[in-house]
């Protein structure tokens, strides 16, 4: 599991590299060639320019096409959030499964991951399913970066600012804050129902202050308000609370009487 998880991060990054190195300081239009600018790029630039329009500055027009994406993207969510509910269903069973299989010799656990794998057909859990949302949004991610930056690199374009924060520029102030929005998002959502998923609370938010410390904060403020979404998401779905009640009886029990 830990090597699909290893190898989904690398297809990721290698994608990022790949994309993020042609054209990103180029002007963009109409008229700009290739499948990436025509049916990514473009299109992230047309809408949020027409939102700009309706709204007034580009900032609102990047939350528009930002609550936009997400609403497109709600469904697989709940799908993501019910995957995770049974792989929490499933684990006193994989407790289990992991005493019976304790020798750590190949023969053993390669029985054990066989009949981990075939407890999870049996209950229709996919211990992936929490990275699909990040490999589907990712495009869109590299899709904003470039529609940014392009932007930024037009004449005829000025993002102007959002609030205190200019949009063409870098801000320490939101790279924090949709770093520590992501963390909240994590800490509430099913990565923490999922051991593979669970470094993912740590890592991520780190990297995407990084990433914000360097990047226009027009991107920043894409990942605030898709965490923000994320965040409600999380508590009308997932309902962390009740995860919590549910949780502490068992953790009681197995701790002996501790009140």
């Amino acid at each position: 599991m830990n090597k699909k998880l290893i190898l989904l991060i690398s297809l990721i990054a290698v994608t990022l590299l790949l994309s993020g190195c042609t054209e990103f300081d180029q002007p963009i239009s109409d008229q700009s060639e290739g499948f990436w600018n025509e049916f990514i790029v473009w299109p992230l630039v047309s809408t949020i320019t027409y939102f700009k329009g309706l709204l007034g500055t580009y900032g609102f027009g990047i939350i528009a096409v930002t609550i936009i994406i997400r609403l497109v993207m709600l469904p697989l969510m709940v799908k993501q959030t019910k995957s995770s509910k049974r792989m929490q269903e499933v684990q006193p069973e994989l407790v289990k499964l992991k005493e019976k299989y304790k020798s750590k010799d190949a023969v053993t656990q390669q029985k054990y991951q066989k009949e981990m794998m075939a407890l999870f057909q049996e209950k229709g859990v996919n211990p992936m399913a929490g990275c699909l949302p990040v490999v589907i949004q990712m495009p869109v991610l590299i899709g904003f970066y470039h529609a940014i930056s392009r932007m930024n690199n037009t004449p005829e374009i000025d993002l102007g600012s959002f609030l205190i924060f200019p949009l063409a520029e870098p801000s320490i102030i939101l790279a924090v804050i949709a770093g520590l929005m992501q963390f909240v998002v994590l800490r509430t959502g099913p990565a923490m129902d999922n051991p593979q998923m669970r470094i993912m609370m740590y890592f991520m938010p780190v990297m995407i202050i990084g990433f914000g410390i360097v990047l226009p904060s027009a991107l920043t403020l894409y990942w605030v308000i898709g965490n923000i979404i994320s965040l409600i998401q999380n508590l009308v779905i997932y309902r962390p609370w009740e995860k919590k009640d549910v949780q502490e009886p068992v953790k009681t029990k197995a701790g002996g009487a501790k009140k």
